[in-house]
């Protein structure tokens, strides 16, 4: 079933993307603020706008994989995970693509994010000297104002127009430039986005192999290759784990 892009979706999808910028504070109340910029629930809501939530989770799934050790460290990111989410997600159900092709539509737009990023973090110093002033002169109210609604305009603005004019005017164009492509092309494509994920999974290791990390993770292999209990099993384990191992952090700490 072919799938188009109405101008409408393409602006919720822009606000998804907006509340995945870290910065905003919608999503505080959800527990992290940057929940919708993880591939795998910007994927699910592109589903969900696009009436294919199904193909929103497996792809969104994929392209969670090579961003799966993402960390923003310093006020920079090395790539837009939400960015490469949505679009990537939106663009792969238009052309009708494979998860493996589909991580490979979706770097390159997490490698564009990043510019989406800098021109945000470089208007805002704007408001910082602002409020500055602001302080300067004792007006806490005008402080409190520079930080919060000026900077969201501005965000929303640099977030949701691009996204939507690309999802909305790019969409047609990636279903045609996928037709176009031949078997050959495709094959490639999809094993480059077959390594991808690989590399994420790597990262994941890397981070994970210390001696309080790689006790939790050597459990849960053997939960799962000598138990054989189910992925989501070992998943509410390991959270009722993590739960009382950070309280008793807590508690000694």
């Amino acid at each position: 079933m072919d799938v188009s892009i109405s101008l409408f979706q393409a602006f919720l999808m822009g606000v998804v993307y907006y509340l995945g910028i870290i910065g905003t504070p919608w999503t505080t109340v959800l527990g992290s603020a940057s929940l919708f910029q993880k591939p795998l629930v910007a994927g699910t809501l592109v589903g969900l706008i696009l009436g294919r939530p199904a193909e929103g989770v497996i792809i969104g799934a994929a392209i969670q994989l090579p961003y799966i050790a993402f960390i923003s460290a310093g006020g920079t990111i090395p790539s837009d995970p939400g960015l490469a989410g949505v679009l990537g997600t939106a663009f792969a159900i238009v052309g009708n693509v494979d998860p493996a092709t589909a991580i490979t539509i979706a770097i390159p737009f997490g490698l564009l994010g990043t510019v989406v990023w800098v021109l945000h973090m470089t208007i805002d110093v704007a408001f910082v000297h602002m409020a500055d002033k602001a302080a300067e002169q004792g007006d806490l109210k005008k402080v409190c104002f520079l930080h919060v609604v000026p900077p969201q305009i501005v965000a929303f603005a640099i977030s949701v127009i691009p996204v939507m004019l690309g999802a909305y005017f790019g969409a047609d164009y990636m279903a045609r430039l996928v037709a176009m492509l031949s078997n050959d092309v495709l094959h490639v494509l999809q094993v480059i986005g077959g390594v991808l994920p690989a590399l994420g999974v790597a990262m994941n290791l890397r981070s994970i192999s210390r001696p309080n990390s790689m006790a939790f993770y050597m459990l849960g292999f053997i939960l799962s290759v000598y138990l054989g209990l189910d992925t989501i099993v070992i998943a509410v384990l390991g959270f009722i784990i993590a739960w009382f191992y950070t309280q008793l952090q807590k508690e000694n700490g």
